[in-house]
């Protein structure tokens, strides 16, 4: 009794890309840039990071910013970028550029902050240039880690069946 095998080559799965590993290293990227960063502000520079709170420069709370607090709102802030952007690969088909869109905005609009309330011109300009160093390297890396509606399919899908109904 003889046997054969087909050797019949068989479709290899789609490639699909680590988008966790990626945007884990943007994480930590942008934590350990913005460390470095105060590393050379505070210590080095002999800059004071110092913030007004509640809105009202004569009667708000003083705010130190350091070390522990910039690590810390960078991983979060991070993580919640990271976090819109796997929201969006699920429900929307141009989810790169929406979540881009979205991402470039809330830059913008974090510099107000540092600039309204900044104690004194180099804590303004300081904190603004951490807002900028971290949301370069957040939109930048985690766009770049954006899946295309091809590489997702399940948006694609549920697009064109939406478009057949």
């Amino acid at each position: 009794m003889q046997t054969t095998t087909s050797s019949v080559p068989t479709a290899k799965p789609a490639a699909r890309r680590r988008t966790d590993r990626s945007r884990l290293l943007v994480v930590g990227v942008a934590t350990i840039a913005a460390a470095s960063w105060w590393a050379i502000l505070v210590p080095a520079a002999g800059l004071t990071l110092d913030a007004r709170q509640n809105g009202v420069p004569e009667n708000g709370v003083l705010q130190h910013v350091g070390a522990p607090e910039i690590v810390i709102s960078t991983a979060l802030l991070t993580l919640a970028g990271w976090a819109l952007l796997a929201i969006l690969e699920r429900y929307a088909i141009g989810a790169r550029k929406a979540w881009t869109i979205v991402a470039v905005i809330a830059c913008l609009l974090s510099l107000g902050s540092p600039l309204i309330s900044g104690v004194g011109i180099g804590a303004k300009l300081g904190l603004a240039s951490f807002h900028l160093l971290v949301g370069a390297i957040v939109i930048l890396g985690l766009r770049r880690t954006a899946l295309s509606a091809v590489e997702r399919g399940t948006a694609v899908e549920r697009g064109t069946a939406a478009e057949r109904d």
